[in-house]
């Protein structure tokens, strides 16, 4: 592949994640904002009366205008990224077409980047979690979106070198055996955390994770559509047609 290619591919990489930012966007708006009020609401409830904190920020600016900044621009800043390891999947991953790749490429990731670490360590709303232990939950988190991602790169591999052996449909299930195994692993020897306060209210906090959950499907859903369309269109563009007309004036 050539630059101009993977320069093209970029661009449009970072316009379909403006795209999916915006559909992001309305969902974390309708959906998570108020899952977020509400924790901040308990939050405020149960602290001493001389802990409330002025804040620099107001809650409605946070909720409009910086919400809609940091969506928009984490979707141009991952849309970069996804393309441009898209560039270096296509026609690795197998013949698929350039949709096909995309929309591949996104559940893939969706599940290994976000999925696998969110099943051990989920999202938690504001008031949730002890700030003495956010550098430990952070590395935590981190440490199994790393290892999911190495693994989901490996088993790949793994799938793609049994198949001349195995064929394609055995090749893959063997695969992700083993990468359900190694996961399973992780979840059963990395520390639990559950910082969830006994008296927090249960089904708020399955709103909140599932708001979480249901924004980064939309951002990798439509991720995959938008930018699948648009390599398509430049990988295989599809040919002119000339009317009848025009064709025997050219003829003549």
């Amino acid at each position: 592949m050539n630059s101009a290619t993977v320069r093209n591919l970029l661009v449009r990489g970072m316009f379909a994640g403006l795209a999916a930012g915006v559909l992001t966007l309305i969902v974390a708006y309708f959906l998570g904002e108020p899952s977020v009020d509400s924790a901040i609401g308990f939050e405020e409830a149960h602290a001493p009366a001389h802990e409330h904190e002025v804040e620099l920020v107001s809650r409605s600016l946070q909720s409009t205008a910086g919400l809609a900044t940091g969506v928009l621009v984490y979707g141009i800043a991952f849309g970069g990224i996804a393309a441009l390891a898209y560039c270096f999947a296509l026609g690795r991953v197998g013949r698929f077409s350039a949709r096909a790749t995309a929309l591949l490429l996104s559940g893939v990731a969706l599940l290994a980047v976000y999925v696998v670490p969110f099943l051990k360590y989920p999202a938690n709303p504001p008031s949730v979690g002890d700030p003495d232990t956010i550098g430990k939950r952070t590395t935590l988190y981190f440490l199994m979106m790393v290892l999911s991602v190495l693994l989901a790169v490996g088993a790949t591999i793994l799938g793609k070198r049994l198949a001349p052996a195995l064929g394609t449909w055995h090749a893959t299930v063997v695969a992700m055996l083993v990468f359900a195994v190694v996961i399973g692993l992780a979840y059963e020897f990395l520390p639990v955390i559950n910082e969830v306060p006994g008296d927090f209210p249960a089904a708020l906090l399955w709103r909140f994770r599932v708001s979480a959950l249901a924004m980064q499907v939309t951002l990798w859903a439509g991720f995959g559509l938008v930018f699948g369309e648009l390599a398509e269109r430049l990988l295989h563009p599809k040919p002119e047609t000339v009317a009848p007309g025009r064709a025997v004036a050219a003829s003549n």
